[in-house]
């Protein structure tokens, strides 16, 4: 889903106001540990001799997590200190109420206002905008307002970052250079994959003169030409006729891959205006196989931190210092190609290995950061646990408790900081994703949904077939049933007169819904939003969120607005593990080198706490209180 378009390159700052703060030289460290299950800890304290350290010296929680349990909803709250209803982030995909087609919940791009025609080309005369979506002022800015130091590392829903004095870097809603959340591609000559696109990826069939072919990496899309043509370079691939290696020619580099080999980054400009206008992007290349089929990998395009063309971090120099300290790094916001696994076109082992150099990558960002703090706060987030989680969970427990013991590691190095406080937290925990629930089609057989013809079932995104006069509720998202309301979506049919009578009937019906192949309960709970959240984007919020039971999620058909045949199917996919469920379901962890006074800590208590450690007070609107 392309949500942002190239245009969107420049971000007008604000500058944070200075106050003078009694806070100099405290030092606290914070780490996000995406998907960190309490119950998986627990079954191998021994196993993690730091983190088991650190609750014995200090303490350890539950953490209630966020309804819904999905990142981008609770590193919002944890950012923000206010529930859903006040940042306004519900889900990972939100709705046009005009269309009723999906939206990024995380940003959004403006066009230039004004621009002039020359030829092919459209030149801006002003400046398109890339906007977070996300309201509330977060924990670092009200830092920096108070000159205290802050640096906050890829914290979700934090793209465009937050405008301020303290040094980010956006993490999980980052883009790719195409706009996409991550698209890789894939090259064969193998005549029987036939497919040409896959849920995160495309295909592309190559054809070997004399063991030698061309490689088209595509890049943005030209928002400089009135045809918005497809940018993209040229790479050739020369496979030798005997060994299984080849050699990769690209503009300004030339290397060789063993079969089975990952190259180092390789950086492309994708030409706007030739000789004129360019864009920087990085990459890497996998060599899966030569013989008797070649099969390429190559990552989604990243944004080049080292020259970004949208807004990565504040300053907007820190990317660059990164990047002449470290290297390239990954820059995309969710950079474990989970897709490509999906799709087959990468193994386990593959897999386990693309996400391995995302963590190594990650681990040399931190441990980087640990060596130059000094005073204030350092946040630092970590993807790995959650993304190896979806694809491992239940199933291949000794990889990832690797992956546990890796960050475990790094949480050892963050101990052993003098004079420093230190929390851990997660955002959510894990369950089996056994069973994929059709929210659409439940409504469909509950008579809520209608089809333009009954017979119009299937994988269709965009609720194709939908007729909306006779259509009471649909559902878009991982969680979320909208109701079609008369007035607020356009051409909707309930009345608000009818509307809590129906947000009723169908939390009724939810909580009754069995599985009709084992008889078990499918929903734990239904969530009514204006009961569950406060604040000035309630009004944006889904009017129910269904909380499943343990096994059960939406479907990746419902998150798009398709209806499928059947109310519930088999989990197939390799997307094993997951947390988009009941909240209660799903906690998150807490941790400190400090005892906790709160005994059912909350996300909303972390920034308050963040805050209160530094002497500072909760701003206004903040729902939390500090756990010490």
């Amino acid at each position: 889903m392309k949500w942002l378009a190239l245009a969107s390159l420049l971000l007008l700052a604000t500058g944070c106001a200075h106050q003078t703060t009694q806070a100099a030289g405290r030092r606290l460290i914070v780490l996000g540990i995406d998907g960190m299950d309490p119950g998986f800890l627990e079954s191998h304290w021994q196993a993690l001799p730091n983190l088991n350290r650190l609750r014995q010296q200090g303490d350890f929680r539950r953490l209630a997590t966020t309804v819904p349990p999905q990142s981008p909803v609770a590193w919002s709250t944890v950012a923000t200190g206010l529930d859903p209803g006040g940042h306004g982030i519900f889900d990972f995909i939100h709705r046009d109420p005009v269309t009723r087609q999906p939206i990024s919940s995380m940003a959004e791009a403006t066009p230039p206002s004004h621009s002039l025609h020359i030829g092919p080309y459209l030149i801006p005369l002003t400046s398109g905008s890339v906007q977070a979506m996300r309201s509330g002022r977060t924990f670092w800015q009200i830092l920096a307002e108070r000159r205290i130091p802050a640096t906050v590392i890829r914290i979700p829903a934090n793209f465009p970052p937050a405008e301020c004095e303290a040094e980010s870097l956006a993490g999980m809603g980052t883009p790719d250079l195409t706009g996409t959340f991550g698209t890789f591609s894939f090259y064969t000559d193998d005549p029987a994959e036939k497919r040409s696109q896959v849920a995160g990826g495309h295909i592309a069939p190559i054809h070997l003169e004399n063991g030698s072919a061309t490689l088209q990496i595509e890049g943005p899309p030209n928002s400089l030409r009135k045809d918005q043509a497809q940018t993209a370079i040229d790479i050739r691939m020369h496979a030798d006729p005997a060994a299984p290696v080849a050699r990769f020619d690209l503009p300004d580099e030339q290397f060789v891959l063993r079969q089975g080999e990952w190259s180092d980054w390789q950086r492309a400009d994708f030409r706007l205006i030739p000789g004129l206008k360019s864009v920087s992007g990085i990459f890497r290349i996998y060599l899966q196989q030569v013989h008797p089929h070649v099969r390429v990998y190559v990552s989604p395009v990243n944004i080049d931190p080292a020259d970004p063309a949208m807004p990565i971090s504040t300053p907007s120099g820190f990317s660059r210092t990164l990047t002449g300290k470290l290297g390239s790094f990954y820059t995309q916001g969710i950079a474990e190609e989970t897709s490509a696994f999906r799709a087959g076109i990468l193994s386990k082992d593959e897999f386990l290995a693309q996400s391995r150099k995302v963590l190594t990558d990650n681990l040399r960002m931190f441990h980087y950061e640990l060596g130059r703090f000094s005073s204030g706060l350092l946040f630092y987030y970590f993807s790995s646990i959650d993304q190896n989680s979806h694809m491992l969970w239940g199933r291949y427990e000794e990889d990832l408790l690797d992956i546990y013991r890796q960050v475990d590691q790094a949480i050892g190095d963050a101990m052993r900081q003098p004079d420093t406080e230190l929390m851990i937290l997660s955002d959510h925990g894990f369950a089996r994703f056994d069973r994929a629930v059709h929210l659409n089609t439940w409504l469909m057989k509950e008579g809520l949904l209608t089809l333009d013809d009954a017979s119009n079932t299937g994988d269709t995104e965009g609720f194709a077939h939908v007729n909306w006069d006779k259509t009471q509720a649909y559902a878009l998202g991982l969680n979320g049933i909208y109701l079609n309301l008369y007035g607020r979506e356009s051409g909707g049919v309930v009345s608000l007169a009818d509307k809590q009578d129906l947000l009723d009937q169908i939390s009724a019906k939810l909580l009754e819904f069995r599985d009709p192949a084992t008889g078990e309960h499918v929903v734990d709970k239904v969530y009514f939003a204006e009961k569950t959240y406060q604040g000035r984007n309630l009004k944006h919020a889904p009017d129910l969120i269904v909380g499943f039971r343990r096994g059960y999620r939406a479907s990746w058909q419902t998150a798009l607005g398709a209806v499928p045949a059947a109310a519930i199917d088999d989990n197939t996919q390799a997307w094993i593990g997951d947390h988009c469920m009941a909240a209660d379901e799903v906690p998150g962890v807490l941790l400190s080198n400090r005892k906790f006074r709160a005994t059912q800590p909350q996300m909303v208590d972390v920034p308050a706490t963040i805050l209160s450690e530094f002497g500072v007070p909760r701003a206004a609107g903040m729902l939390g209180q500090t756990v010490f």
